[in-house]
Protein backbone atom coordinates (compact mmCIF):
# COMPACT_ATOMS: atom_id res chain seq x y z
CA UNK A 1 0.00 0.00 0.00
CA UNK A 2 1.41 3.39 -1.24
CA UNK A 3 2.39 5.92 1.53
CA UNK A 4 -0.31 8.82 1.42
CA UNK A 5 2.11 12.12 0.28
CA UNK A 6 2.15 14.82 2.91
CA UNK A 7 3.24 18.45 1.90
CA UNK A 8 6.41 19.76 2.77
CA UNK A 9 7.86 16.06 2.73
CA UNK A 10 9.88 16.64 -0.89
CA UNK A 11 12.14 19.29 -1.30
CA UNK A 12 14.81 21.57 -0.05
CA UNK A 13 12.80 22.81 1.42
CA UNK A 14 11.06 20.52 3.84
CA UNK A 15 10.43 20.93 7.16
CA UNK A 16 10.16 25.05 6.96
CA UNK A 17 6.25 25.93 7.53
CA UNK A 18 5.08 28.85 5.77
CA UNK A 19 1.92 30.84 6.92
CA UNK A 20 0.60 32.31 3.20
CA UNK A 21 -2.82 35.67 4.42
CA UNK A 22 -4.33 35.03 0.75
CA UNK A 23 -4.53 37.50 -1.83
CA UNK A 24 -3.77 37.88 -5.70
CA UNK A 25 -1.01 38.11 -7.80
CA UNK A 26 2.95 37.83 -6.95
CA UNK A 27 2.10 36.88 -3.20
CA UNK A 28 0.00 33.65 -3.75
CA UNK A 29 2.83 32.47 -6.62
CA UNK A 30 5.72 32.95 -4.53
CA UNK A 31 4.45 30.84 -1.89
CA UNK A 32 3.67 28.11 -4.83
CA UNK A 33 7.19 28.57 -4.86
CA UNK A 34 7.71 27.77 -1.44
CA UNK A 35 5.54 24.97 -1.54
CA UNK A 36 7.18 23.39 -4.52
CA UNK A 37 10.49 23.24 -3.09
CA UNK A 38 8.77 21.37 0.10
CA UNK A 39 7.60 24.24 2.17
CA UNK A 40 4.48 23.13 4.40
CA UNK A 41 2.61 25.87 2.87
CA UNK A 42 -0.65 27.05 5.16
CA UNK A 43 -2.96 29.40 3.01
CA UNK A 44 -5.19 31.26 5.14
CA UNK A 45 -7.96 32.35 2.77
CA UNK A 46 -11.02 34.60 3.48
CA UNK A 47 -14.62 33.79 3.86
CA UNK A 48 -16.18 33.96 0.30
CA UNK A 49 -13.11 33.62 -1.55
CA UNK A 50 -10.38 35.96 -3.01
CA UNK A 51 -13.51 37.62 -5.27
CA UNK A 52 -11.67 36.95 -8.84
CA UNK A 53 -14.17 34.92 -9.73
CA UNK A 54 -11.51 31.84 -10.66
CA UNK A 55 -12.20 28.03 -9.44
CA UNK A 56 -9.49 27.15 -7.19
CA UNK A 57 -9.37 23.76 -7.88
CA UNK A 58 -7.88 24.93 -11.79
CA UNK A 59 -5.61 27.53 -10.46
CA UNK A 60 -2.05 25.60 -9.71
CA UNK A 61 -0.47 28.40 -7.53
CA UNK A 62 -2.46 26.89 -5.11
CA UNK A 63 -0.92 23.23 -5.49
CA UNK A 64 1.67 21.96 -2.81
CA UNK A 65 -0.64 23.89 -0.09
CA UNK A 66 -3.11 23.64 2.26
CA UNK A 67 -5.77 25.93 3.33
CA UNK A 68 -7.73 27.23 6.38
CA UNK A 69 -10.39 29.54 6.45
CA UNK A 70 -10.50 32.32 9.01
CA UNK A 71 -12.28 35.31 9.12
CA UNK A 72 -9.70 38.13 10.16
CA UNK A 73 -12.73 40.64 11.46
CA UNK A 74 -14.29 37.84 13.90
CA UNK A 75 -13.35 38.34 16.89
CA UNK A 76 -11.03 35.21 17.47
CA UNK A 77 -9.66 35.67 13.72
CA UNK A 78 -6.72 37.33 14.32
CA UNK A 79 -5.19 35.18 17.56
CA UNK A 80 -6.06 31.68 15.40
CA UNK A 81 -3.32 33.36 12.37
CA UNK A 82 -1.26 34.59 15.50
CA UNK A 83 -1.26 30.62 16.40
CA UNK A 84 -0.37 29.76 13.43
CA UNK A 85 2.66 32.26 13.35
CA UNK A 86 3.71 31.26 16.77
CA UNK A 87 4.35 27.56 15.05
CA UNK A 88 5.71 28.97 11.37
CA UNK A 89 8.96 29.81 10.05
CA UNK A 90 7.25 32.05 7.20
CA UNK A 91 4.59 34.43 6.82
CA UNK A 92 3.33 36.28 3.34
CA UNK A 93 1.37 38.69 3.23
CA UNK A 94 0.18 40.85 0.56
CA UNK A 95 -1.95 43.81 1.89
CA UNK A 96 -1.63 47.29 1.22
CA UNK A 97 0.36 49.19 4.34
CA UNK A 98 -0.85 48.92 7.39
CA UNK A 99 -3.75 46.91 6.98
CA UNK A 100 -2.29 43.74 8.62
CA UNK A 101 -1.72 45.89 11.74
CA UNK A 102 -5.28 47.13 11.41
CA UNK A 103 -6.02 43.42 11.77
CA UNK A 104 -4.21 42.90 14.09
CA UNK A 105 -1.82 40.22 12.94
CA UNK A 106 1.28 42.58 11.64
CA UNK A 107 4.79 42.20 12.52
CA UNK A 108 4.59 43.54 16.02
CA UNK A 109 1.81 40.80 17.08
CA UNK A 110 3.30 37.90 15.23
CA UNK A 111 6.80 38.58 16.45
CA UNK A 112 5.64 39.10 20.14
CA UNK A 113 4.44 35.24 19.62
CA UNK A 114 7.69 34.27 17.48
CA UNK A 115 10.77 36.52 17.55
CA UNK A 116 12.09 34.41 14.91
CA UNK A 117 9.91 34.56 12.46
CA UNK A 118 10.34 36.06 9.09
CA UNK A 119 7.77 38.17 8.04
CA UNK A 120 7.22 38.87 4.04
CA UNK A 121 5.02 41.63 2.94
CA UNK A 122 4.73 41.54 -0.84
CA UNK A 123 3.40 44.83 -2.84
CA UNK A 124 3.44 47.08 -5.64
CA UNK A 125 4.92 50.45 -4.26
CA UNK A 126 6.74 49.01 -1.28
CA UNK A 127 6.15 49.03 2.75
CA UNK A 128 6.52 53.51 2.42
CA UNK A 129 7.14 56.47 -0.34
CA UNK A 130 4.21 58.53 -1.90
CA UNK A 131 1.74 55.78 -3.88
CA UNK A 132 2.58 53.07 -0.47
CA UNK A 133 -0.80 53.85 0.09
CA UNK A 134 -2.74 53.57 -3.64
CA UNK A 135 -4.07 50.43 -5.27
CA UNK A 136 -2.03 49.55 -8.35
CA UNK A 137 -1.21 46.81 -10.66
CA UNK A 138 1.97 44.98 -12.35
CA UNK A 139 1.90 47.72 -15.94
CA UNK A 140 2.42 50.95 -13.14
CA UNK A 141 4.89 49.29 -11.36
CA UNK A 142 6.64 48.71 -14.57
CA UNK A 143 6.07 51.72 -16.39
CA UNK A 144 7.38 53.91 -13.62
CA UNK A 145 10.34 51.88 -13.58
CA UNK A 146 11.66 52.54 -17.19
CA UNK A 147 11.04 48.67 -17.79
CA UNK A 148 7.70 49.05 -19.84
CA UNK A 149 9.20 52.17 -21.99
CA UNK A 150 11.94 49.55 -23.59
CA UNK A 151 9.62 46.84 -25.04
CA UNK A 152 7.97 47.27 -27.51
CA UNK A 153 8.11 49.26 -31.71
CA UNK A 154 9.52 52.36 -31.66
CA UNK A 155 6.25 53.86 -34.08
CA UNK A 156 3.74 52.00 -31.53
CA UNK A 157 2.68 52.11 -27.60
CA UNK A 158 5.07 50.31 -25.46
CA UNK A 159 3.82 46.05 -25.61
CA UNK A 160 2.11 44.82 -22.56
CA UNK A 161 4.40 41.49 -21.33
CA UNK A 162 1.16 40.34 -19.88
CA UNK A 163 1.85 40.22 -16.02
CA UNK A 164 5.49 38.41 -15.76
CA UNK A 165 7.76 40.99 -15.99
CA UNK A 166 6.23 42.95 -12.82
CA UNK A 167 4.37 40.90 -10.41
CA UNK A 168 6.35 37.49 -10.39
CA UNK A 169 9.98 38.17 -11.99
CA UNK A 170 10.09 42.16 -9.81
CA UNK A 171 7.35 40.70 -7.03
CA UNK A 172 7.04 37.10 -6.76
CA UNK A 173 10.71 35.96 -6.97
CA UNK A 174 12.39 38.56 -5.05
CA UNK A 175 9.96 37.74 -2.21
CA UNK A 176 11.12 34.44 -2.17
CA UNK A 177 14.87 35.24 -2.37
CA UNK A 178 14.29 37.58 0.67
CA UNK A 179 12.50 35.41 2.57
CA UNK A 180 14.96 32.56 2.60
CA UNK A 181 17.53 34.90 2.84
CA UNK A 182 16.11 35.77 6.17
CA UNK A 183 15.66 32.37 6.87
CA UNK A 184 18.92 31.94 6.95
CA UNK A 185 20.06 34.53 9.01
CA UNK A 186 16.72 33.87 11.62
CA UNK A 187 18.18 29.92 12.08
CA UNK A 188 22.17 31.43 12.45
CA UNK A 189 21.13 34.66 15.02
CA UNK A 190 17.53 33.56 16.53
CA UNK A 191 15.94 36.64 15.26
CA UNK A 192 13.60 37.27 12.46
CA UNK A 193 12.76 40.37 11.16
CA UNK A 194 10.71 42.02 7.96
CA UNK A 195 11.42 41.73 4.47
CA UNK A 196 9.45 44.58 2.24
CA UNK A 197 9.08 43.02 -1.39
CA UNK A 198 7.94 45.62 -3.54
CA UNK A 199 7.54 45.13 -7.38
CA UNK A 200 9.27 48.12 -8.33
CA UNK A 201 12.37 47.35 -6.63
CA UNK A 202 12.00 44.07 -7.88
CA UNK A 203 11.66 45.22 -11.21
CA UNK A 204 14.21 48.04 -11.38
CA UNK A 205 16.64 45.91 -10.49
CA UNK A 206 16.44 43.11 -12.92
CA UNK A 207 17.53 46.63 -15.52
CA UNK A 208 20.58 46.49 -13.83
CA UNK A 209 22.52 45.19 -16.58
CA UNK A 210 20.95 47.66 -18.70
CA UNK A 211 21.80 50.80 -17.24
CA UNK A 212 25.18 50.17 -16.89
CA UNK A 213 24.87 49.57 -21.22
CA UNK A 214 22.57 52.88 -20.76
CA UNK A 215 25.85 55.01 -18.66
CA UNK A 216 28.87 53.53 -21.29
CA UNK A 217 26.90 54.78 -24.35
CA UNK A 218 26.37 51.36 -25.36
CA UNK A 219 22.15 51.71 -25.31
CA UNK A 220 20.01 54.62 -26.42
CA UNK A 221 17.21 55.22 -24.07
CA UNK A 222 14.09 54.48 -26.86
CA UNK A 223 12.16 51.67 -28.41
CA UNK A 224 13.61 49.25 -30.77
CA UNK A 225 17.05 50.99 -31.04
CA UNK A 226 19.23 48.38 -29.43
CA UNK A 227 20.63 45.33 -29.15
CA UNK A 228 18.20 43.11 -27.10
CA UNK A 229 15.04 45.18 -27.90
CA UNK A 230 14.32 44.25 -31.29
CA UNK A 231 15.97 46.69 -32.68
CA UNK A 232 18.91 44.49 -34.09
CA UNK A 233 18.06 42.44 -36.92
CA UNK A 234 19.29 39.12 -35.65
CA UNK A 235 17.93 39.63 -32.79
CA UNK A 236 14.05 39.75 -32.87
CA UNK A 237 10.74 38.42 -33.88
CA UNK A 238 9.90 37.66 -38.02
CA UNK A 239 6.34 36.97 -39.47
CA UNK A 240 6.27 33.33 -41.59
CA UNK A 241 3.82 32.09 -44.20
CA UNK A 242 1.35 31.30 -42.31
CA UNK A 243 1.11 34.02 -40.15
CA UNK A 244 3.26 32.40 -37.18
CA UNK A 245 6.63 33.91 -35.99
CA UNK A 246 10.07 32.80 -35.63
CA UNK A 247 12.30 33.86 -32.85
CA UNK A 248 15.72 35.16 -33.88
CA UNK A 249 18.95 35.32 -31.28
CA UNK A 250 22.08 35.03 -33.44
CA UNK A 251 23.92 37.98 -32.12
CA UNK A 252 27.86 35.95 -31.90
CA UNK A 253 29.14 36.28 -34.93
CA UNK A 254 29.45 32.49 -35.23
CA UNK A 255 26.01 31.82 -35.09
CA UNK A 256 24.99 35.22 -37.21
CA UNK A 257 26.79 33.04 -39.82
CA UNK A 258 25.40 30.18 -39.39
CA UNK A 259 21.98 31.54 -39.18
CA UNK A 260 22.36 33.57 -42.20
CA UNK A 261 23.56 30.27 -44.23
CA UNK A 262 20.53 28.37 -43.05
CA UNK A 263 18.34 31.34 -44.13
CA UNK A 264 19.70 30.91 -47.49
CA UNK A 265 19.62 35.19 -48.46
CA UNK A 266 20.42 35.10 -51.84
CA UNK A 267 22.71 38.16 -52.92
CA UNK A 268 24.80 40.75 -50.78
CA UNK A 269 23.49 41.72 -47.85
CA UNK A 270 24.20 44.75 -45.79
CA UNK A 271 27.36 43.98 -42.84
CA UNK A 272 25.81 42.44 -39.37
CA UNK A 273 27.95 45.43 -37.29
CA UNK A 274 26.78 48.53 -39.99
CA UNK A 275 23.78 49.92 -37.23
CA UNK A 276 22.76 52.71 -40.10
CA UNK A 277 22.03 49.71 -42.25
CA UNK A 278 19.97 47.00 -40.19
CA UNK A 279 16.64 48.60 -40.95
CA UNK A 280 18.00 47.13 -44.79
CA UNK A 281 18.90 43.85 -43.20
CA UNK A 282 15.59 43.03 -41.31
CA UNK A 283 13.54 43.89 -44.59
CA UNK A 284 15.83 40.96 -46.14
CA UNK A 285 15.57 38.74 -43.38
CA UNK A 286 12.02 39.35 -43.05
CA UNK A 287 11.14 38.81 -46.87
CA UNK A 288 13.12 35.16 -46.60
CA UNK A 289 11.15 34.66 -43.86
CA UNK A 290 7.62 34.95 -44.86
CA UNK A 291 9.11 32.03 -48.01
CA UNK A 292 7.99 29.31 -45.74
CA UNK A 293 5.81 28.41 -42.88
CA UNK A 294 7.03 28.17 -39.38
CA UNK A 295 6.97 24.42 -39.55
CA UNK A 296 9.43 24.33 -42.60
CA UNK A 297 11.96 27.30 -40.45
CA UNK A 298 11.92 24.93 -37.34
CA UNK A 299 13.24 22.06 -39.39
CA UNK A 300 15.69 24.05 -41.25
CA UNK A 301 17.11 25.34 -38.11
CA UNK A 302 16.37 22.68 -35.23
CA UNK A 303 19.88 20.91 -35.02
CA UNK A 304 21.78 24.16 -35.78
CA UNK A 305 23.42 26.83 -33.40
CA UNK A 306 21.74 29.74 -35.47
CA UNK A 307 19.91 30.39 -32.30
CA UNK A 308 16.78 30.07 -34.01
CA UNK A 309 13.66 28.66 -32.45
CA UNK A 310 9.77 29.09 -33.15
CA UNK A 311 7.27 30.94 -31.18
CA UNK A 312 4.85 29.04 -29.66
CA UNK A 313 1.09 29.95 -28.09
CA UNK A 314 0.69 28.50 -24.48
CA UNK A 315 -1.11 25.14 -25.65
CA UNK A 316 1.49 24.16 -27.55
CA UNK A 317 4.15 25.07 -25.56
CA UNK A 318 3.79 21.80 -23.69
CA UNK A 319 4.64 19.53 -26.74
CA UNK A 320 8.02 21.15 -27.69
CA UNK A 321 10.28 17.90 -28.17
CA UNK A 322 12.69 19.29 -25.89
CA UNK A 323 10.53 20.39 -23.16
CA UNK A 324 8.29 17.55 -23.32
CA UNK A 325 11.80 15.34 -22.54
CA UNK A 326 13.04 17.25 -19.97
CA UNK A 327 9.12 17.02 -18.87
CA UNK A 328 9.06 20.95 -17.97
CA UNK A 329 5.29 20.89 -17.64
CA UNK A 330 3.24 18.20 -16.05
CA UNK A 331 0.11 16.97 -16.21
CA UNK A 332 -1.40 16.99 -12.34
CA UNK A 333 -5.16 15.85 -11.94
CA UNK A 334 -6.37 16.66 -15.31
CA UNK A 335 -3.85 20.64 -15.53
CA UNK A 336 -1.46 20.54 -17.54
CA UNK A 337 0.92 23.13 -16.12
CA UNK A 338 4.55 24.34 -15.44
CA UNK A 339 6.44 21.54 -13.10
CA UNK A 340 8.06 23.02 -10.33
CA UNK A 341 11.70 24.41 -10.81
CA UNK A 342 14.69 24.80 -10.65
CA UNK A 343 15.62 21.13 -10.28
CA UNK A 344 17.87 19.86 -7.59
CA UNK A 345 19.85 16.47 -7.34
CA UNK A 346 19.27 15.25 -3.80
CA UNK A 347 16.06 16.65 -2.57
CA UNK A 348 13.85 16.45 -6.14
CA UNK A 349 11.06 18.79 -6.34
CA UNK A 350 7.37 17.35 -7.50
CA UNK A 351 3.60 18.19 -7.76
CA UNK A 352 2.46 16.59 -4.51
CA UNK A 353 -1.00 18.12 -4.45
CA UNK A 354 -3.77 19.42 -6.29
CA UNK A 355 -4.39 23.15 -5.61
CA UNK A 356 -6.03 23.08 -2.22
CA UNK A 357 -9.86 23.98 -1.73
CA UNK A 358 -10.45 26.75 0.40
CA UNK A 359 -10.94 25.53 4.08
CA UNK A 360 -9.99 21.53 3.16
CA UNK A 361 -7.04 21.46 4.94
CA UNK A 362 -8.43 22.97 8.36
CA UNK A 363 -8.69 19.30 10.58
CA UNK A 364 -5.09 18.18 9.60
CA UNK A 365 -3.20 21.70 9.95
CA UNK A 366 -5.09 22.04 13.54
CA UNK A 367 -3.61 18.65 13.88
CA UNK A 368 -0.29 18.39 12.46
CA UNK A 369 0.58 22.22 13.62
CA UNK A 370 -0.99 21.72 16.78
CA UNK A 371 -3.19 24.37 16.88
CA UNK A 372 -6.73 22.99 17.94
CA UNK A 373 -8.69 25.98 18.12
CA UNK A 374 -8.24 26.40 14.52
CA UNK A 375 -11.01 24.00 14.04
CA UNK A 376 -13.30 25.31 16.33
CA UNK A 377 -16.32 27.03 14.78
CA UNK A 378 -15.40 31.03 14.91
CA UNK A 379 -16.25 33.24 17.76
CA UNK A 380 -19.33 35.88 16.33
CA UNK A 381 -20.32 39.20 17.58
CA UNK A 382 -23.64 41.21 17.22
CA UNK A 383 -23.10 43.42 13.94
CA UNK A 384 -23.64 46.52 16.45
CA UNK A 385 -20.44 45.79 18.21
CA UNK A 386 -18.39 43.79 14.81
CA UNK A 387 -15.15 46.21 14.34
CA UNK A 388 -14.86 48.66 11.32
CA UNK A 389 -14.78 47.79 7.94
CA UNK A 390 -10.87 48.06 7.01
CA UNK A 391 -9.44 47.30 3.34
CA UNK A 392 -8.35 44.21 3.02
CA UNK A 393 -6.05 44.24 0.60
CA UNK A 394 -4.62 45.58 -3.02
CA UNK A 395 -3.94 44.51 -5.90
CA UNK A 396 -0.29 43.74 -4.97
Amino acid sequence: MATAQVPGRDGPLSGVRVVELAGIGPGPFAAMLLADLGADVVRVDRPGGAGLGIDPAADPTHRNKRSVVVDLKSPDGPARVLDLAARADILVEGYRPGVAERLGVGPDACHARNPRLVYGRMTGWGQDGPLAPRAGHDIAYIAVTGALGMIGDADRPPAVPANLLGDYAGGSLYLVVGVLAALHHARATGTGQVVDAAVVDGTAHLSTMIHGMLAAGAWQDRRAANLLDGGCPFYGTYETADGRHMAVGALEPRFYAEFMKLLGVPGQVPERDDTARWGELREVIAARFRARTREEWTAVFEDSDACVAPVLSLREAPHHPHLAARGTFTDHGGIIQPAPAPRFSATPTTVRTAPARPGAGTEAVARDWDVPALSAPPETTPPATRPPTVPRDTPQ
